[in-house]
């Protein structure tokens, strides 16, 4: 399998489990507790993963031994924080491939990456009547930026469309992303239908064009090898709290060559080399797009996240999922009153499943599903151009991780079951 995008394993690579998802399970404090009378099963991931015991012992311990502002200090706690901010940096870039380190910007999560690529390669080369290129899927996150720029700048906002199986409608590709395209963002994978894109492939067509490409890889890099230099993008955005890691955290990875001409985002201490008060320089790479003071102990305690999961293996965390996620669409579709969205194959989507039953509300079938101990998310999952698309009002949502195994799955069916029974359908 290629890092990055996503390319396709078949079902008969398929292999009894990589890893003991059992001593997964044991890692992680919050999976041992009752929900309303019921054995937790945890199905909502793709919202937010739990933390694992190095996770949270990585945080108490920041703050136990190693508190302090970092960079500008000269005693021991600022140079030891200091290191272990920088130490998580540096793991980022080769988590995702081996990027520079300079090129790893921390943000407070995906969304606020995206924003700052907006608020300032944005503002800079976006112009009346240039295009910037979504596609039908997106996140939010990934969407509104991009419609507020174009509104500003007099843009015009085109998409790549979607089939009736959930993945993107490359036919008229040419059409889309054109001479007059200044930006292509796209969601590596999508956090609806679980569709896993062509990035590599998109990112070609824009740089043909003299165009710049966005991934949101929020959903991606929790769940494959990502390497950002194979798939050829200009920006790469994932945050930390998916992917095991504290809440607060997100990554911005940009070419240095961009970072270096783009104008700050936030103005205040770190970001500036020097100030006087008729003018003012900036700071080198990364700290021109770091103002103030970071979150400091959620991104030292990242670290220990990464470093789960590359002791697990990202290729084992893909394949887990696609066993998993294979197991789980086939126990859905044999419930003739669930409809489930995107891609049947596994191999072409990951764990996000969103699905809907012909008689129950997606909201109830969330709430039913907890009074069994089980979660999952209901609601237009931050989609709602995508939802309109679907002819979807809500679906409701199970998204897969390392931690689960089919008897999760088993215990989500059942309660379906019983679900029906219990409204009378």
């Amino acid at each position: 399998m290629k890092s990055g995008d996503g390319e396709k394993l078949k079902s008969t690579d398929y292999r009894p489990a990589p890893f003991s998802v059992e001593q997964v399970k044991a890692d992680f404090p919050i999976l041992d507790q009752k929900v309303n009378r019921h054995q937790l099963v945890y199905l909502d991931n793709a919202a937010s993963t739990q933390k694992p015991r190095s996770v949270i012992n990585a945080l108490l311990e920041y703050y136990r031994h190693s508190n302090s502002n970092i960079h500008r200090g000269m005693h021991t706690l600022a140079e030891r924080a200091t290191q272990a901010y920088e130490g998580t940096r540096s793991h980022v870039a080769q988590f995702v491939g081996g990027v520079l380190d300079e090129e790893v910007i921390f943000t407070s999560g995906t969304t606020e990456a995206i924003n700052l690529v907006a608020a300032t390669w944005g503002e800079v080369n976006i112009s009346e009547g240039d295009e910037i290129v979504i596609t039908e899927m997106e996140h939010h996150a990934n969407l509104v930026p991009w419609v507020m720029l174009a509104k500003s700048k007099s843009a015009v906002l085109k998409r790549i469309p979607i089939t009736i199986c959930g993945h993107l409608d490359l036919s008229n590709i040419d059409e889309i992303i054109t001479k007059k395209t200044k930006l292509v963002a796209v969601s590596h994978m999508s956090n609806v239908l679980g569709t896993i894109n062509p990035v590599k492939e998109i990112v070609a067509r824009a740089h043909a064009v003299g165009a710049v490409a966005l991934v949101d890889g929020a959903q991606a890099a929790p769940h494959m090898a990502i390497n950002v230099r194979d798939l050829g993008a200009d920006f790469y955005t994932f945050s930390a709290h998916k992917m095991l890691g504290p809440t607060g955290v997100g990554v911005l990875i940009g070419r240095k060559e961009m970072l270096e001409e783009m104008p700050p985002y936030k103005m205040g201490g770190e970001m500036i080399r020097e100030v006087r008060f008729d003018r003012v320089t900036w700071n080198d790479l990364p700290h021109k797009f770091e103002a103030g003071t970071p979150n400091i102990a959620d991104v030292v305690a990242f670290d220990a996240a990464l470093t789960y999961l590359d002791e697990i293996g990202m290729d084992k965390v893909r394949l887990h999922e696609m066993q998993l996620t294979d197991y789980a669409m086939k126990k859905l579709t044999e419930l003739p009153s669930i409809e489930i969205q995107g891609p049947q194959e596994p191999d072409q989507r990951g764990g996000a499943i969103s699905f809907t039953d012909r008689d129950v509300h997606p909201h109830d079938i969330a709430t039913f599903l907890d009074s069994k101990g089980i979660a999952v998310r209901a609601g237009h999952h931050c989609a709602q151009p995508l939802m309109r698309v679907l002819g979807k009002v809500a679906t409701a949502r199970a998204s897969l991780y390392i931690y689960n195994d089919e008897s999760d799955v088993d215990r989500l069916v059942e309660a379906l079951v019983e679900m029906r029974r219990y409204f009378g359908v």
